[in-house]
Formats: structure tokens, C-alpha cells, sequence
């Protein structure tokens, strides 16, 4: 049987010299490099998840050790908040909103990618968000969990927090529908749900086959549960596919509806800096813009420890280069309408909040935002840039600290001089910090016993569109492998016991 080759070939297209456009792709470099067969996929994704506790490799020992130390912190950080209560953070009487509202639209907001590849990428057919669907998926669950917990922990008393459900209790007391806080709670969890089925939906192939490889009964057992008795069948793979694409067309609607309504919990009120028709389109792009950044932010390095590069190939990272550069230029456009509009309204109070966030005591934060959200994704204009790796890692870092300065700016700046300048104030965080890191460590806590234990890529997926998959490919009549050792052995008959 023929393998893959054992070294990864380099990101850079001048010393790959066995790189060849793809006939079959129309002349594209294709988005799988290198001789691989539908079996060397397998191995190669499952290589990490296979392997024993106790064989580890020492960076994942080294991530989870650190994240694990930020999730006990945050845990230690939330009971410590629930026993005093948010008094412990620097809120004032102008900015009564903070670090906690902050912390939630931007991490409502990273989550926004995965819906976007996994769902309406799907539903127009873009075959190169194959081999980075399941980060982005993943992160969706994990950065929701994460936005969820700022949410719930910002009503100070969250034993009560069961009233923001419509359920009957002995107060008859009922939401306030007519609270766009109220909207967040239906929102988010509309999100989740449908984000965890489409996840889960999606790797129940990829469990089937965990458990059909396990050599260990805890494995066999844990990945039989969560496969539902998945064999492969040509029944089971057709309604795979429906249920597949019937979540991603529920999952579609909620890219645009989902950040819309977090917007509304400004854009509905009467405060000079967020009654504005322009946040929902702004707080979609925006939350586009970030939550492709923090999916390049977790996959270059993934790719570098797993050994991913001929999947996940600098073609993908440049696409998603060009999607930064889009929604990052909507978002500066975005930037400049606020100012126009808030001159040409004649409004001075609208006026004197956007000059205030400018030039006065926030500056900073305003023109952090402004370098990290505007002007570095100009660089992706230039395919030398959007190709190198290592500069795309160090943008979209850049990128994730802009957009949370841009939540900063938009919460802060409007509250800390109001109408009443005898109460004009300046916000200092006291212990938020510990709750922003904890959320992180929350979040990369996840994301790694993801990576560890369930598989990164979705194989069947990454198996279409490799040159195989086409039963008129040229090497099945030239004897070439498929995975055998004649390689004549048809496509479908190969995922499904490579699967």
C-alpha cells in the first residue's frame, strides 16, 4: 500500500517542487498537497487522538497545564464574585456597564466564524472550508460557553437568574420581552443549540470510526455512545446529509440575526455613541472580522504541532486572509460613517462623544482599536503577506486585541461623561482582569482536550475533495493508488471503510 509522505511539505511554493496545479480543480493549486491515500488521511487526523494519556505530546501537556490553571482561576474567581458580589469590579455610577458587557460581544462575537464556514460556506459549496470547519465549529461551542458565563455572572444576583425565563413561578413574575437584554438570553441559546447539534452532527462519522479503531474498551465504549450506532451505511450517509444541511440552513439565519440583537442592546437606547442604525451591519462584520482571526489564531499553530500543513495548506489561510481584509474594511468604513453621521446629525452631544472618544482621556484605546482593526488588515492586499503564515499568526493576534478594545471604546467611552458632568468619572478595572483571563483560560481549556480527544478535521469531508474522490480520476485507469494496492478500488467503497 502506498503512504503519505512522511515530511510535511514547506508552506512556501518555491521550495515545493512537487507542487502541480490540479486539472481537476480548475487549474488550482489543490487544497490537499502531497501523495497522500484516503487511508494516510485517517492516520494523519487520528494520530493525535489515538494516542494513550500517557503519551501525550509534551507542548499539548505544557497548553493544558496553563489553560487548566486560567480555568481554575476563573472557577475561583466566580465564586469568590457570587460570595461579594460585583462590587468587587471597578464599575462606577456612569459606567455601570464594563468590563462584563465587553467581554461578552466579544466573545459572542469570536464565535461567529464557525457558524459562518461551517454553515453558509457549506450551502455555497466552498470546498476549501473542509479541512477548517471543525476548528471553527469547535470554537463556536466554546467561545458561546464562554460569552455565556460573562452574561449570566453580570446580574450580580445569579441565583436569580432563572426569571429571565419565561417559566411560571410563585411571584408571577414574567420577563420583560421588551428588553433587548431579555432578546440576548433567546439569542444566545438559540445559537448554542443549533451550533452544538451542527458540531456534534457532524462528528458522528468521525466518532464511528474512533470506535472501530479503538483498542482500548474505555474507547470503544465512550466513542460508541457518542457515534449512535453509526455504521456507514448508504441509508445512514443519506440522512447524515439532510439533517447536515437542514442544520446549516437553521444555522445561516443566525450569522446575521444572532450579533444584530447583541447590537440592539445599544443600538436601542436613547445614549449619544450607541443610538445608531448602522450598529447591527457593524456588529455582524465586526464579529466576522474577529472570529476569523481567533480561528487562524488557534489553527496555525495546530497545524504546525499536528503535522496538518498539506491539509490545512496556505491556501486556506490566504482565503481566509481575503475574508479578514473584506469585513476588516467594512469595519474601518464603519468607523468613518459614525463620525460623518454624527456631524451631519448636529447633534452636539453625538458630536462631543465621538471627539471625546478620539482625543480625550481614552485615546489610547480608541487608536489601539483603530491600529489593530483598520490598518493592519491593509497588509492582505499584498498575496506576499496574505501567504506568510507566521505574519497571518501575528495579525490575527493583533486583530482579536483590536476588536476587544472596539467593545471597550464603544461601552465606555459613551458612559464615562454623560449628560450630568458633575458625575463625569474615569473607569479603572480592580479584578476584571482576572475575569478576562479566566474566560480565556475557560476557552483554550476546551479547545485543547478538543484537539486531544476528538478529531480535528471532518475526514469524509477532506476525502471529497481530494483527486480520488472523482470516480473519473486518471490514476484509477493508470493503476495509481487509492488505497490499495492497485488503487482501482472506487471512492465510495474507500470512505466508507476508511471513515
Amino acid at each position: 500500500m502506498a503512504t503519505a509522505n512522511p515530511t510535511t511539505l514547506p508552506d512556501d511554493p518555491k521550495l515545493r517542487g512537487d507542487v502541480v496545479l490540479d486539472e481537476q480543480t480548475g487549474g488550482r493549486e489543490p487544497l490537499v498537497r502531497g501523495d497522500y491515500t484516503f487511508h494516510d488521511i485517517t492516520e494523519r487526523v487520528l494520530a493525535v487522538n489515538e494516542k494513550p494519556i500517557a503519551q501525550t505530546p509534551s507542548p499539548f501537556k505544557f497548553g493544558i497545564a496553563l489553560a487548566a490553571a486560567g480555568f481554575a482561576m476563573f472557577g475561583g474567581y466566580v465564586g469568590y464574585l457570587i460570595w461579594e458580589g460585583p462590587g468587587i469590579w471597578g464599575n462606577n455610577t456612569p459606567v455601570a456597564w464594563a468590563w462584563d458587557i465587553v467581554n461578552f460581544v466579544f466573545w459572542v462575537g469570536i464565535g461567529h466564524a464557525g457558524t459562518l464556514i461551517s454553515a453558509i460556506l457549506y450551502l455555497f459549496r466552498q470546498k476549501w472550508r473542509t479541512s477548517i470547519n471543525r476548528y471553527a465549529e469547535a470554537m463556536t461551542i466554546f467561545a458561546v460557553l464562554a460569552a455565556g458565563s460573562c452574561v449570566v455572572l453580570h446580574t450580580g444576583r445569579v441565583w436569580m437568574d432563572y426569571y429571565l425565563f419565561p417559566i411560571p413561578n410563585q411571584m408571577g413574575l414574567w420577563p420583560n420581552f421588551r428588553s433587548p437584554l431579555e432578546w440576548d438570553v433567546f439569542a444566545v441559546n438559540t445559537y448554542l443549540t443549533v451550533s452544538l447539534l451542527f458540531w456534534f452532527t457532524g462528528l458522528v462519522p468521525d466518532f464511528a470510526t474512533l470506535r472501530d479503531r479503538a483498542t482500548v474498551k474505555w474507547r470503544r465504549l465512550f466513542y460508541g455512545i457518542l457515534s449512535l450506532g453509526w455504521r456507514g451505511s448508504m441509508r445512514h450517509w443519506v440522512t447524515y446529509e439532510k439533517a447536515y444541511q437542514i442544520l446549516a440552513g437553521f444555522s445561516a439565519p443566525l450569522v446575521l440575526s444572532v450579533h444584530t440583537i447583541v447590537s440592539f442592546d445599544f443600538a436601542v437606547s436613547q445614549l449619544p455613541g450607541w443610538h445608531t442604525t448602522i450598529f447591527p451591519p457593524y456588529f455582524v462584520a465586526g464579529a466576522i472580522f474577529s472570529g476569523f482571526a481567533m480561528v487562524l489564531t488557534l489553527m496555525i499553530p495546530a497545524r504546525e504541532w499536528l503535522g496538518l500543513k498539506d491539509l490545512v495548506t496556505v491556501k486556506h489561510i490566504e482565503n481566509m486572509n481575503k475574508i479578514i481584509l473584506v469585513t476588516g474594511s467594512m469595519v474601518g468604513y464603519a468607523y468613518g460613517m459614525e463620525f460623518f453621521v454624527a456631524a451631519y446629525s448636529g447633534n452636539q452631544y453625538e458630536g462631543f462623544t465621538f471627539i471625546n472618544r478620539a482625543g480625550g482621556p481614552y485615546w489610547w484605546a480608541y487608536w489601539i482599536m483603530m491600529t489593530c482593526n483598520v490598518i493592519t488588515p491593509q497588509l492582505f492586499w499584498f498575496k506576499k503577506f496574505r501567504t506568510n503564515v507566521k505574519l497571518t499568526f501575528v495579525l490575527s493576534i493583533f486583530v482579536n486585541i483590536g476588536m476587544w478594545f472596539e467593545r471597550f471604546v464603544i461601552t465606555v467611552t459613551s458612559l464615562h461623561r454623560d449628560a450630568l458632568v458633575s458625575s463625569w468619572d474615569y473607569f479603572v478595572p480592580v479584578t476584571e482582569v482576572l475575569f478576562l483571563t479566566g474566560t480565556f483560560g475557560l476557552f483554550f481549556f476546551l479547545f485543547l482536550l478538543f484537539i486531544r480527544f476528538f478529531p480535528v478535521m471532518a475526514m469524509s469531508e477532506v476525502k471529497g475533495v481530494m483527486p480520488q474522490a472523482n470516480p473519473h480520476w486518471e490514476g484509477y485507469q493508470h493503476g495509481q493508488h487509492g488505497h490499495g494496492a492497485s488503487g482501482a478500488v472506487p471512492a465510495g467503497a474507500v470512505a466508507q471503510k476508511d471513515l
